[in-house]
């Protein structure tokens, strides 16, 4: 990365973080809801949509397991898993510069903390996702993205890219992280997302498959 482009997002992380922290905890809990409804009702359309049209829907979907200060996911991992039949998986960390892997995750599946105290399933490999639920700090109307500087999302989208695999990626932020009139300029190795869904609705339009 230039490093004047991670010399300005060191300071940018720190106001999106303080900004996040700042929210009132019953706006949190109703905003998550809302995206948890949002994101549901998008992919239960848009599989029914696909089905008719007698095209593949998506099955695998690859989410995180949020933090305490993100929205929280982990009710819609537990319908999808239960309810819907998706195949559910989290992201593992491997070694410091690779990608990420992920393994399937199920609301009985043992979790471990993992290298930065987030929780990691045990469990086996997942198939190649279909979705990828992108936990995002701060984010522009085109899909830009900053998360927490480490890099991983970049390397393993861009590594899933070169696979040749196909697949969408959805943003989760709150709407504390939008960048609008921020000066922010994305490094060169940059993924922009597909779409951005945030607690006041979709950042960035909500994906057509």
């Amino acid at each position: 990365m230039n490093n004047s482009i991670e010399n300005n997002a060191a300071p940018l992380r720190t106001r999106l973080k303080q900004r996040r922290a700042a929210q009132n905890s019953v706006d949190c809990n109703r905003g998550a809801l809302l995206i948890r409804g949002r994101l549901f009702t998008w992919l239960a359309t848009t599989r029914t949509r696909l089905r008719e049209e007698g095209r593949r829907a998506p099955e695998n979907i690859a989410a995180f397991w949020a933090m305490e200060d993100e929205p929280a996911l982990q009710p819609l991992l537990q319908q999808w898993v239960e309810e819907e039949g998706y195949r559910v998986s989290l992201p593992v960390v491997t070694t410091p510069d690779a990608p990420l892997a992920f393994r399937l995750w199920t609301p009985d599946a043992a979790l471990q903390p993992g290298a930065y105290g987030i929780m990691e399933p045990v469990g086996e490999p997942a198939p190649p996702p279909d979705i990828i639920l992108v936990p995002t700090l701060g984010y522009t109307r085109q899909g830009d993205r900053i998360g927490y500087g480490k890099g991983y999302y970049d390397r393993t989208l861009a590594a899933l890219k070169a696979q040749g695999h196909v697949f969408t990626t959805i943003g989760i932020a709150w709407a504390t992280g939008d960048l609008s009139g921020e000066n922010h300029t994305p490094a060169a190795h940059d993924v922009q997302l597909d779409a951005i869904l945030t607690d006041k609705g979709w950042a960035k339009p909500a994906p057509v498959l």
